[in-house]
């Protein structure tokens, strides 16, 4: 891990970008149906912004996390470097497993917690 200081500052953008709710539809249909997606992507559009550490979703979510030979995840790295402000996650929690899923912002996940897993990354959670 980088030290505080070489650390860059991470920008988010306010609310998640438009193309993030097809995005999270289209990864959603894998686990629920038609009806229950859509109905939680009009329940993520209008959820306000909330924030978490990377640290904190990673264990949530038992994803693993993904290296820079990803390509997406070297591109958000590159945006962090530039000053590009990032798309809030969507995250979606699933009782049942109790694990949070990540319904779009995965690679955007890894790449900050490859410069701060203590990161507070804003996010829409249902």
């Amino acid at each position: 891990m980088p030290s505080k200081k070489d650390k860059p500052k991470i920008k988010w953008l306010k609310e998640p970008e438009e193309h993030d709710y097809p995005a999270a539809l289209s990864y959603l249909l894998l686990t629920y149906d038609e009806e229950v997606s859509g109905k939680i992507i009009k329940q993520l559009q209008q959820a306000v912004i909330t924030s978490f550490k990377a640290k904190d979703i990673f264990r949530a979510s038992s994803l693993s996390l993904l290296g820079i030979s990803n390509i997406h995840v070297k591109r958000d790295k590159d945006k962090i470097k530039n000053g590009v402000p990032l798309s809030p996650l969507l995250l979606v929690r699933n009782a049942s497993l109790a694990k949070v899923i990540v319904a779009d912002g995965y690679h955007r996940l890894c790449a900050v917690y490859s410069f701060d897993e203590d990161a507070l990354i804003p996010c829409k959670i249902v």
